[in-house]
C-alpha cells in the first residue's frame, strides 16, 4: 500500500486543499462554457439558430 504522505511531512492544511478544489472546479465550469459557446457558435453558423 502507498504511503499518503512523505515520511514526516504534515498534511496540508485544510484552507489550502479546499482552495485547490475550488480552482479545479471553476477551471472545469469554465471549459465546459467554453465547449458549450462553441457548440453554439457552430450550430448559429449552420442556421441552427433558434429565434
Amino acid at each position: 500500500m502507498r504511503k499518503q504522505h512523505e515520511e514526516g511531512a504534515p498534511p496540508r492544511p485544510l484552507w489550502q486543499r479546499m482552495t485547490w478544489l475550488v480552482v479545479i472546479w471553476s477551471a472545469s465550469v469554465l471549459a465546459l462554457g467554453v465547449v458549450a459557446w462553441l457548440l453554439r457558435q457552430f450550430m448559429t453558423a449552420a442556421g441552427l439558430a433558434t429565434p
